[in-house]
């Protein structure tokens, strides 16, 4: 997939844990590991919306495509 998914960047950057953020944003630790690996076929806005509030920074630091 040419979608590179860069949370577990931000969050090292951050000093969060994943489970940290996933009570933050109100989502399961096995749903914020399937995001973090790059295996979710979907993503909500409003889940996207929530990281990049609780981890102060962009989409686009999160979200990297490569062709």
């Amino acid at each position: 997939m040419p979608i590179i998914i860069n949370l577990d960047v931000v969050l090292a950057k951050r000093k969060m844990k994943s489970i940290e953020l996933a009570k933050l944003i109100g989502i399961t630790e096995q749903n914020l590991s399937i995001l973090k690996t790059g295996k979710a076929k979907a993503i909500r806005i409003s889940t996207l919306d929530a990281i990049c509030k609780h981890l102060k920074c962009q989409p686009g630091d999160i979200l990297q495509y490569n062709e």
